[in-house]
């Protein structure tokens, strides 16, 4: 079965086409990285008329890299939530439109669970890894969300715990931001603390009262910008390595808190495997935590490829095909609407 997938929920236009759920036969992206560096972060606005100067251009070269034709797609999927509104609707219109044209199921896809997937897909068949399937946890971190889910089956998600304020993703770009750095400042936070001492400064830890496997990162966040802005008004230079090294520590401290009690836990952690999925999860220093912390106990751990960390339409099609073949939606619905709910259990 070849899914065609859209997504647009914040600053990529992608495109790609997956066969059975698995196997990737093309993935294209068109990235406004540069055009949103210019203000320092995403612009609404700005990303959903980019979106729509990309959109048919993205779906036809995702197409002829497969070497396929609309003749040869079996249904459409789109991204339809969370995300940027206007970014969403760009990519939904456009996918109902598709759907419509060529009588299509049109399959909408939740975008937490599809970076989830992107631990499903492989390289066009070939270098495969382990094949993933559920059940098993997930950590997801990106711009926006960073969450612990137990992931029971294909469809079936039960959110563990979320974050109550910033994202991890959203933490280190501010931060990056204040100290001089350019957009998106994650992937610089990451090298400058590859030659940083992360004990040089203390970022302290924050835990939810009650709620033990929420995470809270606007705490790290303040107290890192708030030592940015004391070093400033003293007129003392900070150490930018030490600063984004200390940072990363803080952060991997308060994800591998929640994971070992989770991996510590019988009633909650029976899989034995815990899979890393969102844009965050390409940072090097998490992975290697993560990585140590799994070993220690002994879980299987998976990390999706560098490529499908970040949003890519190929993670869409991959959580879209298992959305069809267990008839969880109803994909007829050409009046699909975007809407903003983040509980990826509906």
């Amino acid at each position: 079965m070849n899914i065609l997938a859209i997504e647009s929920s914040c600053d990529e236009t992608a495109c790609a086409v997956v066969k059975d759920g698995r196997e990737i036969l093309s993935n294209a992206v068109a990235s406004q990285i540069d055009i949103h560096a210019l203000y320092g972060g995403v612009v609404p606005e700005i990303a959903s008329r980019a979106h729509t100067e990309a959109i048919n251009g993205i779906v036809a070269r995702a197409l002829n890299d497969a070497g396929v034709s609309m003749k040869d797609i079996d249904a459409v999927a789109v991204t339809n939530r969370p995300g940027l509104i206007g970014a969403l609707l760009v990519g939904v219109n456009f996918a109902k439109g598709l759907a419509y044209s060529y009588n299509l199921p049109l399959i909408p896809v939740h975008h937490i669970r599809g970076h989830i997937a992107a631990n499903y897909v492989y390289y066009n068949g070939n270098d495969a890894p382990e094949k993933l399937e559920p059940p098993f946890a997930a950590l997801v971190m990106s711009g926006g969300h960073t969450s612990l889910v137990n992931v029971k089956d294909y469809t079936e998600f039960e959110c563990i715990g979320a974050t109550r304020d910033d994202a991890a993703g959203e933490a280190f770009d501010k931060v990056a931001r204040l100290m001089g750095l350019e957009y998106p400042g994650g992937a610089k936070m990451d090298k400058l603390a590859e030659s940083g001492n992360e004990k040089a400064v203390f970022f302290p830890e924050a835990h939810v009262r009650d709620f033990p496997y929420d995470f809270s990162f606007s705490g790290i966040k303040t107290a890192a910008i708030n030592y940015i802005h004391t070093n400033e008004q003293n007129k003392t230079e900070i150490c930018k390595e030490d600063v984004a090294a200390s940072f990363t520590a803080s952060i991997c401290r308060a994800i591998n808190s929640r994971l070992e009690m989770l991996f510590n836990s019988e009633d909650l952690f029976k899989s034995g495997k815990l899979a890393l999925a969102g844009g965050v999860s390409a940072n090097s220093h998490i992975r290697k935590s993560v990585s140590e912390l799994c070993e220690k106990y002994k879980v299987k751990a998976y990390f999706p490829p560098l490529s499908l960390c970040g949003d890519n339409a190929a993670m869409i099609a991959s959580q879209a095909y298992y959305e069809y073949v267990n008839n969880t939606g109803n994909f007829y619905n050409y009046a699909l609407n975007a809407y903003a709910t983040c509980d990826i259990s509906k």
